[in-house]
Parts: structure tokens; sequence; C-alpha cells
């Protein structure tokens, strides 16, 4: 990797760097804990303003970060208090929508502009007024941005078309597990849970995401309708919670649906590597964390051609349209009952996810883009 400074403009002291997060998607919050680990260890001080919660989870001080516990609000407490933290940086790094327009809001104030960074992550999904309310949150953060960083071309193109200054395509790796790996022979860990999801002898179709509307759940429990002629009848496991859980729970008990709710888990890859299939029927997905882990664990992959997906998984995955239960219905059936197939989306699945940035080429395009932030330009 090519050597980046991280002294501050005036090479008088580190680089002082603030990852501002608002809670965020698993991918986002993975991705900044990786930046993090990388940062510190090219000497670069890193504060991480994010939720508690997070914290917890994805253990910003291990790795040698500083923590600030600063809510999702965006009340003038919250943007206060990141204000303080944010006042004494080199440059401030925000991931996400909300986490952003709060940074912007923090910033805003300041006599002296701060660089500010913007990973663009994904697009926030609503309806009606709110989505409104969210194209506008969108155009002031990305008017105010020095750089936006697009995790795939089209939220680059649309960073570009709601106003951002410098707009460019993010390398974003899929980071490393943060726990330990599971010491067990796989070949004995995948049976252990398919009998524990009730998957012994019929096909495990594996869904993962937060169980709300742009998910597309509701369209794979159409499609499940279609697999229960087919004997042994495929399960359908979604692992998420979130709003939708009592509807989707009524759908699957009045209509007896092969499927069932898992809730949360944090054995995600082990659950893909025991599955059959992997299945994401989105409405929109940006680099789609479940696609990743598909392609890397060398599982099948049925998935909406939405958003970002066609230029993460290339020709290593099938593609439906988004909506289209019968069509994903189809797939599904079409790759159960062909062995040979599935083995050449394993093979063409590898060889994508071999392609794909790595942790030390997405740290590297970070460290460039800080130094040129804060380098002094020379005089002409």
């Amino acid at each position: 990797m090519t050597p980046v400074s991280s002294h501050s403009p005036h090479g008088q002291s580190p680089l002082r760097t603030v990852q501002v997060l608002g809670g965020g998607n698993a991918a986002s919050s993975a991705h900044v804990r990786s930046l993090a680990a990388g940062l510190v260890a090219r000497g670069v001080k890193v504060t991480v303003c994010a939720p508690a919660e997070a914290e917890h989870t994805y253990d910003f001080t291990g790795v040698g970060a500083d923590h600030v516990h600063v809510p999702r609000s965006s009340d003038p407490v919250s943007v206060a208090a990141l204000r303080a933290i944010c006042a004494g940086a080199d440059l401030v790094h925000a991931h996400g929508l909300h986490a952003s327009f709060r940074t912007v809001l923090a910033l805003g104030g300041r006599r002296v502009r701060t660089p500010l960074v913007v990973t663009w992550h994904d697009r926030a999904q609503a309806d009606g007024a709110r989505a409104h309310m969210l194209r506008l949150l969108e155009r002031r953060v990305l008017k105010a941005a020095t750089v936006v960083l697009g995790a795939t071309s089209d939220l680059v193109d649309r960073a570009r078309r709601t106003g951002a200054r410098d707009a460019r395509l993010a390398a974003v790796a899929l980071p490393g597990p943060r726990r330990p790996v599971e010491p067990d022979d796989p070949d004995r860990l995948r049976p252990k849970l398919r009998a524990e999801l009730g998957a012994t002898e019929r096909p495990l179709l594996m869904a993962v995401g937060s169980l709300d509307r742009h998910r597309g759940y509701d369209v794979l429990l159409d499609a499940t309708r279609a697999w229960r002629r087919l004997d042994p009848v495929p399960l359908v496991v979604i692992a998420g919670e979130g709003p939708l859980r009592g509807e989707l729970q009524h759908r699957i008990e009045e209509e007896e649906l092969p499927v069932r709710l898992i809730g949360r888990r944090e054995d995600v890859p082990d659950l893909l590597a025991a599955a059959d299939l992997a299945l994401l029927p989105s409405r929109w997905e940006s680099r789609s964390l479940l696609a990743q882990e598909a392609l890397h664990a060398r599982v099948p992959l049925v998935a909406t051609d939405v958003g970002g997906i066609p230029e993460l998984v290339g020709d290593a995955a099938e593609l439906v349209p988004y909506g289209d239960a019968e069509a994903l219905a189809d797939t599904v059936v079409r790759l159960l009952d062909d062995p040979g197939h599935r083995e050449l989306l394993k093979e063409k699945g590898a060889r994508q996810a071999a392609s794909w940035p790595t942790e030390d080429e997405t740290l590297a395009q970070v460290l460039s883009v800080y130094d040129e932030l804060t380098q002094p330009q020379p005089l002409i």
C-alpha cells in the first residue's frame, strides 16, 4: 500500500479525525471499525462518535479509537455535543445520511470550515412525505460535503445529480469477522445448524436483513406458495428483526407457508454456509452485506436486479426483477433442480468475491482523500 502521511497540515502532530456513525446498519458499522483499526495502526488519532450500543457491538475502542456516545437524535443537545468533539479535528468523516446531516448541523456554525468526507453506504428508504424529507436531507448533506464517497456507481451518480461538489466511487471492503472463526469442522457444523433450523432432509433457503418494507419479504412469502408443491418442500429461514415481524408471522401462520423467522443472529456466516441458496428480494440495495457474504461462502445467490447488486455480483448470481414473485419462485425451483448450475455459481461467486476491494485498498483510498484535504496546497 502506498504510504500516506498521518500528520496534521502543519506536521506537528498526528492527524486528528472524527468518524461519525448514527448507529447505522451492519455494513457501515463494520466499515467504520475496519477504517478505525487501519487508521490507528498508521498513526492517525481516531474518535468515533456513535451510540453506546454501536460501541458495545463493534468495539471501536478495542482497535485503539476513542469512543464518544452521541445519540442518533438531531436535537440541539446532541448536535452541540458533536460540535464540541469536532472542534479539535483536522477532518470529519460521516457515514450514512442521518449521521451526515447531524454532522453538517454541527459544523455549520464554525468560522473555519473543517473538511467533511461523507461515505454514502446506502440510500434511505421511505415513502410519501418522509421520502420528500429524506431527499431534502440528502441535498443539504451532499452540497455541504467536501468529498462524497459512494459505495456504488448509482449512488455516485445520484450524489452528483443532487448537487455534490466532488463525488467518487468508494472502495468498500467486506471486513473480516470480528469474532473468532468457529473451530468446528464446517462439515460437522453444517448438519448441526440445519437440524437446529429444521432442514435436515429438505433444501434450506436463507434470507438475512431487517424486517422492513423495502426488504421485499412480502414478495418472498408470495413466492413460497409455489415451493409448497415441491417434494421435499424447501424451508425459508429469515434472520433479522424489524417492524414487520408481526405482519409477516401472521401471514406465515395464516397461509401455512414454509418459512421461519429466527430473529437477529450473530452467526450469519455459519447460517449461510449451511444453506443451499441465499435469497435477496429487496426493493433496493447498494453493496449488500448478505450478497457479499453469500459469494464469499460459495452459496448460490438469487437477488433482485436493483441498485448496486448487478455491479457487485456480475454474472455470479441469478438476478430477478423486484416484485416479481413468479420469477423468484421459478428461478429457485430451477436452481434446486440443477446442481451443476449451482456449482457453477459457487465458482463464479468465489472469483467475483476475489475481485472486490481489500481492507488495505479501502484504507489506502480513504487516507489518500484525507491527505488531499488536509495537506497545504502549493502556491501557484
